[in-house]
């Protein structure tokens, strides 16, 4: 059987991504790059656990590093991560080929109501 969405790559990519303290990084590296204590001081974390979550998200693909003299500057890889300008603002894609995951515009989102049919069934 072929395989257009090439599964391995695709599940790899969302287990990376299958982490609460990773989606936290790759949205404090949306503005751009930073380095580990940068990265670790935005979430108010430990540097040897953002450390650990770069590394996985970097071996999955979804990050490229570059040093710069000690430090490694972390980005989210250009290939994956697309910005998109939009009206009224931006929206910020992980685009893997396979599927999309939408990291959502820069604007507030509208709250969403309920319908009359499921305000119904909670009383």
């Amino acid at each position: 059987m072929t395989d257009p969405l090439d599964s391995n790559r695709c599940s790899r990519l969302l287990k990376a991504l299958a982490d609460p303290e990773r989606l936290k990084i790759v949205q404090a590296l949306r503005p751009g790059p930073a380095c580990v204590s940068e990265v670790a001081e935005q979430l108010k974390e430990v540097v040897a656990n953002v450390s650990h979550h770069l590394r996985v998200l970097r071996s999955a693909g979804l990050l490229v590093d570059r040093r710069e003299g000690k430090n490694v500057i972390y980005a989210l890889n250009p290939d994956i991560f697309l910005r998109t300008e939009t009206k009224p603002g931006t929206l910020d894609v992980l685009d893997f080929g396979c599927c999309r995951l939408e990291l959502g515009s820069d604007q507030p989102r509208p709250k969403r109501r309920r319908s009359a049919s499921v305000r119904a069934r909670k009383t």
